[in-house]
Order: C-alpha cells, then structure tokens, then sequence
C-alpha cells in the first residue's frame, strides 16, 4: 500500500523549468516502488528524478562520550589509516615482511589515531559529550518527469 497524495505539492520546486511533479509518496520506499515500477513497464526513466522536500535534521544520540570512547574511537579510525600505510610502506621498502609492514602500520596508526582524537576531545571542554548520528529525513518525496513525458508517466503509475 502506498501513501501516494493525489496533489501537487505546496513549493514551486518545477515551476517555470522542465519539470512536472506526477505523484507523491511519504515514504522513499514507495517513491522508489514507483520508479521501479517505470522501469519494469519500460517507461525512459532517465528523464525522472525523486525530490526530497521539507527536510528536517533529525539528531539520534547513541551515548556518553568519555575520554576511554573517544580515545578508543580515534585508535580504530587510526588503525585503518596505519594499515594502508603499512600497505604502502610494503610496496615501497623491499627488506619488510608483510605481517611486520601491516603490524608497524596498525600500532602507529592506532597511536596516532588515538592521540588525535584525545587532543581532539580536550578541545571541546566538555561542550559536546555525547555521541550521535545525525540524519536528514524529508517529509515527503516527489516523483518528477521532464514535461514531454508526463501524460505517459501518469498512465503507467495509474497501474501501480
């Protein structure tokens, strides 16, 4: 079941362009069903687009952020960072082994990491101490299609 809105919608996002607005859904799923369907009737999807519209920032806190998460969080992005600098250094010195390059890389990496992230942390004097996911949800999403193609557009989603 969609959640498909017969009108057009309230910003003037196609006006005076191209473009027309031929349905739209409250959830990106739906809208992309809709394109999907397009496609699979053999519908020239390459002149229809899905707008986002009214979008708001929504901010998920996920926990405390103290120096043992912040140091520990900084080593494992810093870890990632040493093993392809061990890669590198792998490549570019002949006398290293593989296991020494890659652990070289990761136990500095890790230091490194980690040492920038508790500088990084100390900075904030405790102004931010929490982690989060930060995430960008639209109230709504519109299905356009270029002009020329907008009657047919509304035909084939009238079978969806």
């Amino acid at each position: 079941m969609s959640d498909q809105v017969p009108q057009q919608p309230e910003t003037p996002a196609s006006a005076g362009s191209d473009w027309e607005s031929i349905a739209m859904y409250t959830r990106y799923e739906d809208a992309q069903r809709a394109v999907d369907h397009l496609a699979d009737k053999r519908f020239p999807v390459e002149s229809v687009r899905i707008i986002g519209s009214d979008v708001r920032l929504v901010e998920q806190v996920l926990g405390r952020l103290s120096w043992g998460r912040a140091a520990g969080g900084g080593a494992a992005a810093g870890a990632w960072l040493g093993l392809l600098f061990g890669l590198l250094l792998l490549i570019l010195v002949s006398n290293i082994g593989v296991f020494e390059a890659l652990l070289w890389g990761l136990f500095w990496g890790a230091l490194f990491g980690a040492t920038l992230a508790l500088v990084s942390y100390a900075m904030t004097g405790g102004a931010r101490d929490f982690i989060s996911r930060r995430d960008l949800q639209p109230q709504h999403y519109d299905i356009q299609v270029r002009r020329q193609n907008a009657a047919d557009a509304k035909q084939v989603l009238a079978g969806l």
